[in-house]
């Protein structure tokens, strides 16, 4: 089975927009669901797209399943993002102006798809979420961020996420050259809170 592309979009419309932000949506959350958190960053002169996945899952098990276990999902998953970046890119955004924000699953499958395209992006944002499997596979990731920003935000402890996988992800990326920032919140839950949303528009979604 694999993902039908399904991508919902809110702010401007992609071919009047410089800049683009790719919303990644949580296991049983909706594209509608992560676009309405686009309200509360300093993104109004942003494209903003969110591919829905099919039957509200991007893969079935745990982020930290061994990834045959999640096939062909998975695979499909990461396409899907490609295809979303890929139809930014097509309406002219360059690839430094396309921005990325996920959540729990969505955040996990966010920060796998940059690890393994790593290249200069605007930058990231990923709460509750690392870096898919049951081993970190180093091999699957290539290229080089060219410090562009991220900020990971998580709880400690997480029901879904170790925080120890999140720290291991954060450290990938930086030995891509990326620009980390990582927030870890005592027991807080799984959610996103007001700071983390604060320190995204402080860090990633600067008024330039």
């Amino acid at each position: 089975m694999s993902h039908i592309l399904d991508i919902k979009t809110a702010g401007k419309p992609l071919d009047q927009a410089e800049k683009a932000l790719i919303m990644i949506h949580g296991r049983g959350g909706s594209a509608q669901d992560i676009l309405s958190l686009s309200q509360h960053l300093n993104v109004e002169e942003y494209a903003v797209l969110a591919p829905q996945a099919t039957n509200g899952s991007w893969y079935p098990l745990s982020f930290i399943a061994p990834v045959e276990q999640n096939e062909p999902w998975l695979s499909s998953a990461i396409e899907t993002i490609g295809k979303t970046v890929k139809t930014a890119i097509e309406a002219g955004i360059k690839p430094d102006n396309i921005y990325f924000f996920g959540f729990s699953q969505g955040a996990c499958l966010t920060l796998e798809f940059l690890a393994r395209n790593a290249q200069k992006f605007g930058g990231a944002v990923a709460i509750i979420g690392g870096v898919i499997g049951d081993k970190i596979n180093r091999e699957n990731y290539k290229g080089d961020f060219a410090q562009t920003p991220i900020f990971l935000g998580t709880s400690n402890p997480d029901f879904h996420v170790p925080v120890e996988r999140v720290y291991a992800t954060a450290n990938i990326l930086r030995e891509m050259n990326a620009d980390v920032t990582e927030k870890v919140y005592a027991n807080f839950g799984h959610s996103i809170n007001q700071e983390e949303m604060e320190l995204a528009n402080s860090i990633i979604f600067k008024h330039n």
